[in-house]
């Protein structure tokens, strides 16, 4: 249940926005989650960060298990801290968002730094001051050009546009993922929020958009002006201008020549006649080319941190593949394990797993389609599955089956291929191949292939696995390989290959001995397959 009390003002500072409220009820919660009553989205701040809450006529602030921490004049708090008129709570981090008790709260409720921006400006007196005010916000607006700033920086530049060109009515449109136009802003002069865009004209907004230049037509009345749509007509539309705004960026990529658009700056007016002087049309180039470069920043400071999230994520999942990949090799009595496992990107599609028993040890290679994250989750996935199976004493058809049905029930479009051998202490094995390249025993210096094999796994539902057996002599090696170590490529294109393989194990003593061969094939040639490679020694 609520609590109700004397409101006590606050000022909530996240980045380069402000915004004023009032505690009057409590518990006030906030956090990340859309449920809280305070939502916060900096990076540091948790789903349920922390709640304010009412007790024996006073406030107090409680964190709520967050991972950063809530902090109170600078010190961050155990559990609760009592607070104080001209306190200040930070969320997450000392350079995080802010909360400082006592401000007043008036007026709307919300404001930002950027509207600010024009209180700094000289009052405007010469006649070319415009252009001079236009150009100051947006030295000013690019140094806070932040993805959360972004919309309050295009409306002040559309409240100041207005204000320039003495024009009615103004939107904004933004070029989206489609490559369609959608509002995103739009004010009267009278600064009025506007949110239907029916009453515009579309036919200029369309002519601007396809011809990548300004529409602009100051009396739709006057004998000189093009032919009026039935939009222009039917609202009574005197002044419309369409400025694209335009990606110079991708000029030079684009074969043509000709600059794609981030956007679109709508103007118009419905009851007066415009009338554009040479100052007017450098206001209006300074605007396109600014809130272009304005809306361009934003995007790329998106893409980039985009890219460093997904960047963090992908180490995130390197360090866990690692992790699930770090497996103890054991040395037995009767056997020798050694194994290498290179990755083409952070995070691949190859795992191997060992399983010791009483009487034997189990090894398995498998190779799952495709690369990168989706790839290296259905590996994770598929480890853990077989290694529970190994660890149960599973035969070794029926796991195949299980792992087969897993793959295709989910119909994830992927499927694997994949090795497993048991190795027993008296040198009987018993192994399976589903589609994997067959298995290399090296004995006295020759090697020769397993070649017993059925159907990769996840291709189709039905299918039908069985394994073969064979007894190695001791001193026998078997290695286990992925296709990316057969189909590693030198600079000329040509693949290490089968016969490379065999010839490597016969005369190289150790995995690291076979791997540089390998290496020293493909030269300056950049993997594009992940590598993993296997060996189990039988020692009688």
């Amino acid at each position: 249940m609520r609590d109700t009390l004397a409101p006590m003002p606050f000022l909530l500072c996240d980045g380069a926005l402000e915004r004023t409220g009032s505690i009057a009820r409590t518990p006030l919660t906030v956090g990340r989650a859309p449920d809280q009553d305070v939502i916060l989205t900096h990076p540091f701040v948790s789903r349920r960060h922390a709640a304010i809450v009412h007790e024996t006529g006073r406030l107090y602030v409680a964190d709520q298990g967050s991972r950063h921490g809530t902090f109170v004049n600078g010190k961050r708090i155990v559990v609760r801290e009592p607070l104080s008129e001209g306190d200040t709570i930070h969320f997450g981090t000392l350079d995080g968002p802010a909360m400082k008790l006592g401000s007043p709260a008036g007026g709307s409720g919300a404001s930002s730094t950027i509207h600010r921006i024009l209180d700094e400006i000289p009052a405007i007196n010469a006649s070319n001051s415009g252009l001079e005010k236009l150009r100051w916000f947006f030295e000013s607006a690019r140094k806070l050009n932040t993805h959360g700033a972004v919309d309050q920086i295009l409306s002040v530049l559309l409240e100041t546009t207005l204000q320039l060109t003495n024009v009615e009515r103004g939107y904004v449109y933004l070029t989206n993922a489609q490559g369609q136009l959608d509002l995103v802003l739009g004010r009267a002069s009278t600064g009025e929020a506007l949110v239907d865009d029916g009453s515009l004209s579309h036919s200029a907004i369309e002519k601007a958009r396809r011809t990548v230049s300004e529409y602009i037509v100051t009396d739709t009345f006057s004998e000189e002006a093009i032919a009026r749509s039935e939009s222009i007509v039917a609202h009574n539309i005197r002044t419309v201008i369409c400025i694209p705004l335009r990606n110079r960026r991708s000029r030079a990529a684009s074969p043509e020549g000709q600059a794609q658009i981030l956007g679109l700056l709508y103007l118009d007016s419905r009851l007066t006649v415009g009338s554009l002087t040479q100052v007017d049309s450098d206001l209006l180039r300074t605007i396109a080319t600014e809130a272009a470069a304005l809306v361009d920043n934003a995007q790329l400071a998106r893409a980039e941190e985009s890219e460093r999230r997904y960047r963090e994520e992908l180490n995130i999942a390197a360090e866990i593949q690692q992790g699930l990949m770090a497996v103890k090799l054991p040395d037995l009595d009767y056997a020798a394990i050694d194994a290498r496992s290179v990755p083409c990107t952070q995070v691949g599609g190859d795992f191997y797993d060992v399983v010791v028993d009483t009487d034997s040890v189990t090894v398995v290679i498998a190779d799952v389609s495709g690369k990168g994250i989706s790839a290296a989750i259905l590996a994770s996935t598929l480890q853990g599955m077989i290694y529970s199976q190994l660890l149960s004493r599973q035969p070794l058809s029926q796991i195949a089956q299980i792992v087969n049905q897993y793959i295709c029930a989910r119909n994830v479009k992927k499927y694997a291929t994949l090795v497993i051998i048991r190795l027993y202490a008296t040198g009987n094995v018993e192994y399976i191949n589903c589609g994997h390249l067959q298995p290399l025993l090296c004995s006295a210096g020759r090697a020769a292939q397993l070649t017993e094999s059925n159907l990769p796994v996840g291709l189709i539902r039905d299918a039908v696995f069985s394994s073969a057996s064979t007894r190695l002599l001791p001193g026998t090696r078997v290695l286990l390989a992925t296709d990316g170590v057969t189909e590693a490529e030198n600079p000329e294109g040509e693949f290490f290959g089968d016969e490379r393989l065999q010839a490597s194990i016969e005369h190289c003593a150790t995995l690291d001995d076979i791997h540089k061969c390998m290496r020293l094939f493909c030269g300056t040639a950049q993997a594009s397959d992940d590598c993993t490679m296997l060996e189990i020694t039988y020692r009688g």
